[in-house]
């Protein structure tokens, strides 16, 4: 690989190469990041669902442990 880029300006190396990359694999890229964000995001979505029920569960188990009754 190193071969290749011999003897070509750094500019071609460091800019024409990461943008051609980005121009070819952005779909790719775009969707897997949003993959990720939607996974990142339902995944927060249920760990706050859980933690409510919890919450709604120990609270009337609370306060129905003192009289026996919801």
């Amino acid at each position: 690989m190193q071969e290749i880029f011999t003897g070509l300006p750094w500019w071609v190396k460091w800019v024409a190469v990461p943008v051609i990359a980005l121009v070819v694999f952005g779909g790719l890229i775009a969707s897997v990041v949003g993959f990720v964000i939607g996974l990142l995001f339902k995944l927060l979505v249920f760990v706050a669902l859980v933690g409510g029920l919890i919450y709604v569960v120990r609270k009337f188990t609370s306060s129905s442990s003192s009289g026996g009754k919801w």
